[in-house]
Parts: structure tokens; sequence; C-alpha cells
């Protein structure tokens, strides 16, 4: 038998009669990932799906790490297979886990009988096949409590299976059963991690972005195209759509008051974002706004912006801190990126005294000097689209 990697389940167990519908995309967006890995067969059996090599082009490795960043795997494990008699289970860990068996101070043994027609209960297993790696590895001592290594042993029904510590997946759902949205994709800190926070919950995304030229330059939307090359690992195939962005601002400077340039600004985007979506059959507009982090992202602000439109706008971050959007952009790998010191068009004509207290009435007057409309179709006639693939 060979090694295999073992894809345990979050909260697709907690999924009542649509279940099998979670576990079928997830396997499929497993058989995906990892068909770039090799030639593998992906399948689920009680609560567990299996990465079985099915090739001599494997590359295990990179499979492995492949199944940590797909959304609906809670943990992730090596594992050998073996028969399901307490023999062929002590020589395969003695084998199998020698290196950690021999490094280790301490350890214990964990079972779990899925097959319950094993004759030995999981206390038994575990004592029997703990004094045995007890005998064979004279530097270990038995510590139940805070081992240096636990030795997991699974009584499955096609065989029993032995590995060391799980590794944290994903979590999540699997994407593609949370419906789909567009996700406003700038080159900061913030966009990326709200869009990865989507997807966790089984939202497709579609990003836009906005780009003005030559205020913005060509520097700056690479560095986006790189945020969406970063976040494909986690989100899978995207499509970024660029939108022409410069007339409505300019337009914006001429005939709105200073102070209200951002609001405006934003109030365009989400227009422009709607009409993306709608044109996808896409079902809400992801933002990376977060309360109170800027002049427009007020309660008032707030309210002002999402008012052109009548989809859902999710804001994952909402109550977040700069620090927890940090720690989740580092972990996702976007952090790097994102810090890059490139244009943002959201930084273009900035105000001195931008408002934070709106009052909507007022918003709509001033806006009613531009023809947006005019301006949002022409934006939408200028997009570029460019496909990012993993």
């Amino acid at each position: 038998m060979q090694e295999m990697i073992l894809c345990k389940l979050g909260e697709v167990v907690l999924k009542g009669l649509n279940r099998r519908s979670f576990e079928d995309k997830l396997i499929s967006n497993l058989r995906r990932r990892v068909s770039k890995c090799g030639n593998y067969r992906v399948y689920s059996k009680q609560s567990t799906v299996y990465v079985e090599p099915a090739g001599d082009d494997c590359d295990l490795n990179a499979a492995f790490d492949a199944c940590r960043q797909v959304f609906g795997v809670v943990s992730v494990s090596r594992a050998l297979p073996c028969g399901k008699d307490v023999r062929a289970i002590i020589e395969t860990a003695k084998t199998y886990l020698s290196g950690e068996l021999s490094t280790a101070k301490s350890f214990k043994v964990e079972s779990k009988r899925a097959d319950k027609t094993f004759p030995l209960t999981s206390i038994q297993l575990s004592q029997q096949v703990g004094g045995a790696l007890h005998q064979a590895f004279p530097n270990l001592a038995v510590d139940v409590h805070e081992p240096e290594l636990t030795v997991f042993l699974e009584i499955r029904d096609d065989a029993a299976f032995v590995h060391g510590p799980a590794f944290a997946g994903a979590g999540g759902l699997p994407l593609g059963m949370g419906g789909s949205a567009v996700t406003l994709l700038s080159g900061g800190i913030d966009s990326p991690v709200s869009s990865w926070m989507m997807a966790k919950r089984g939202v497709a995304l579609e990003a836009v972005h906005f780009f003005s030229p030559p205020y913005t330059s060509e520097a700056a939307k690479e560095k986006v195209l790189r945020l969406a090359k970063e976040l494909t690992p986690w989100c899978g195939r995207m499509r970024v759509q660029i939108v022409p962005f410069t007339e409505i601002q300019e337009e914006i400077r001429r005939k709105a008051p200073e102070d209200f340039f951002t609001l405006i600004m934003r109030r365009f985007m989400m227009r422009i974002a709607q009409l993306c979506a709608e044109e996808l059959g896409a079902k809400a507009i992801v933002t990376g706004e977060c309360l109170g982090q800027v002049a427009s992202q007020t309660m008032e602000a707030l309210r002002c912006t999402e008012d052109v439109v009548s989809l859902p706008v999710l804001r994952p971050l909402i109550g977040m801190d700069k620090e927890e959007i940090v720690r989740l952009s580092r972990k996702i790998g976007t952090f790097d990126t994102s810090i890059l010191p490139y244009e943002d068009c959201c930084t273009v004509f900035t105000p001195r005294h931008p408002k934070t207290k709106p009052h909507l009435d007022e918003v709509r007057a001033v806006e009613a000097a531009l023809d947006a409309g005019a301006l949002c179709a022409k934006a939408m006639a200028g997009r570029e689209f460019v496909r990012i693939k993993l």
C-alpha cells in the first residue's frame, strides 16, 4: 500500500439533506487542484476525502499543500494504509513514523475505530500499539496529556491508517456552494483579504478593478493582477475586469465640491460593480470596507455609497481592526504585494477635508450635476478582461 492524503471535512458534515451536493463540490474542487500535481484518485467515505496517488508521476508534497488551500477541508494528513490487524498496524507505525519516533521525547497513541467490527476498542488498540512502540523506541516516554508526538490510528472500512499530527486546512465551505459575487479589488491590504473571506464561505468571485491612467500607472495595474494571482490558490480561477475610471474622476472633480469627491467616486464604483454583477448573474458585491477606518467608511458614508445599488453589499472586514486584517493578509500571502508603493485610484483627487457624516439628500443633489448613466456606460464599454489561472 502507498502513502495517501486524508482530508477531513469541516462544516460540510453539519449539512442535512443537501450534504451530498457539498461533498460532491468539494471533491470536484480537490480533483481540479491536485490534477496539477499528478494523477490522483479522489473519493469520499465516512466524512473523509481520500486523495490517493494513481500513477508514478505524483508529487505528494505539492498535492498536500494544494489540499490545505481548498475551502471545505478542515484538516489534512499524510497517512499510510495497512491491513486491519494489530501486527500490521504496529509494523506500519514503526517504519512510517520512524523518524518522528526516534527524535521525540514523549508520545501517545490515539485511535479512532470507524469500523465497529474491528475486535479491539479504541483504548485497547492504543494500549497495544503504544506498548509496542515504547518498547521499540526506548527514547520515548508516555505522556497522554502533553506529548511531543501523537501517533494517530484510524480503523476504517477499507484499511487501517497510520499518521502523525494533522495540519490545518482552509476550513469554510466548498467554493461555488455560496453562489457568486463581484469583488472590488484595489491594490491595498483590505480588498484581497475580504475576497478571501467570502471565498471561504463558498462564494465564487469575479474581480473588478478601477484604473485611472495617467494618475495610476501600468505598474499599479500589474500589482492588482499579481494580487489576483496570489488569491487563485484559495479562490480558484478568476477573471479581473479592469474598468477605465479616469473620465469619471475628472468629471467629479469638475462638477462636485471637493469634500464630496470620495463619496461620489465610491457611488460610481458601486453602480459599475452592480452592472458587472448583473451581467454575470452574480448575487452580491464584496468590498474591503471596515467601519471607521477612513472617512468614506463611517456609517453615514456607507449608507450613501450603497444607496445606488439594489444588490447586497457584503463587507466581511466591517468589524475588524487593522492588525487582524494584516495578520490574515500575511497568512494568505498577499501582504508583501499589497504594500508595494504604487498608486491607487482611490487616492486620486483625495479631498483635504472629506465629508464624514454626509446626508443622503445632500449627496444626491450634488451628484445630480453628473450624467451617471452615460459615464457608467462608457466605462463599461472600455473594460479590459484578464483571466487569472493557477
